[in-house]
C-alpha cells in the first residue's frame, strides 16, 4: 500500500473510533446487547460489519445466550482489539421466557 493511501486508512479508522468513543461518552449509543441484537443492531459495534455480525448471530444460535460481554471474543474474527472497542457498550442480559 502506498504511504498516502495507507495513511488515509489509517485516519479513517481513527476518525470512526473517534466519533464512537465521543458517542459513548456523551451517551448517544446505546447499549447493544449481543443476545438479542439484529445484526443492523450488530453493525453499530465498531469493527462489526455484516459479516461478524452474521457470524455473532450463528455463534449465539449454535451455543445460547452470551454469558459474559468478553465471550464474543469466541466468535471467529472478534478479537481483544474490537472487543476493547465497545466494551462500553456491550450487554448481555438475557431475556426472560414467561
Amino acid at each position: 500500500m502506498q504511504p498516502r493511501k495507507h495513511f488515509a486508512a489509517v485516519l479513517v479508522v481513527g476518525i470512526f473510533s473517534l466519533i464512537t468513543a465521543i458517542q459513548t461518552i456523551a451517551g448517544e449509543v446505546e447499549q447493544i446487547n449481543i443476545n438479542t441484537a439484529t445484526a443492523e443492531e450488530l453493525m453499530q459495534l465498531n469493527g462489526v460489519g455484516p459479516k461478524y455480525a452474521d457470524r455473532i448471530i450463528a455463534y449465539r444460535e449454535k451455543y445460547g445466550p452470551f454469558k459474559t460481554p468478553d465471550e464474543l471474543m469466541q466468535v471467529s474474527g472478534i478479537g481483544q482489539k474490537t472487543f476493547e472497542k465497545n466494551r462500553e457498550i456491550i450487554t448481555v442480559d438475557v431475556p426472560q421466557n414467561n
